[in-house]
């Protein structure tokens, strides 16, 4: 996830420089569509009887979580390009942040997800949906 914010933020600011109005018009579709796939699947999956490994997330899961998630990436590159920003020194913080907080979320989440009887899954999914919504609303009703 590290890797994605920071890349997606340096790609946005490169892009940025080149096609700004087209990535903002359309960067929180994106982000809302993959979001609310990836979340109604893990909601669907946390209702399947099958007893699964905490760790099953695919490649293809992961890289499309990465891309979801740092669309807002792509979209803060863009707007440093604008503001004429050395883009290497936000980025690297950006990447290193998501990290480490991405790594506490991993071990808080395989804690939590031994507890019997909670639907860590179904929560993260939620979550999930919330997260497009969150970024669709702020793009279409601030805008």
């Amino acid at each position: 996830m590290g890797c994605f914010q920071g890349g997606m933020t340096w790609l946005g600011w490169s892009l940025g420089n080149h096609f700004s109005s087209y990535i903002i018009d359309f960067d929180h579709w994106i982000a809302f569509v993959l979001l609310g796939y990836l979340g109604g699947k893990m909601i669907f999956e946390s209702f399947q009887e099958e007893e699964k490994s905490p760790l099953t997330f695919s490649n293809k899961t992961l890289l499309t979580l990465g891309i979801a998630t740092s669309i807002d990436a792509l979209a803060v590159g863009v707007s440093m390009a604008f503001l004429k920003l050395n883009i290497w020194f936000p980025a690297s913080i950006i990447a290193f942040t998501t990290f480490f907080l991405s790594l506490t979320g991993i071990l808080c989440g395989f804690r939590f997800g031994q507890i019997k009887g909670l639907k860590a899954e179904l929560l993260g999914g939620l979550i999930l949906i919330t997260i497009g919504i969150k970024i669709l609303a702020e793009h279409t009703l601030m805008n």
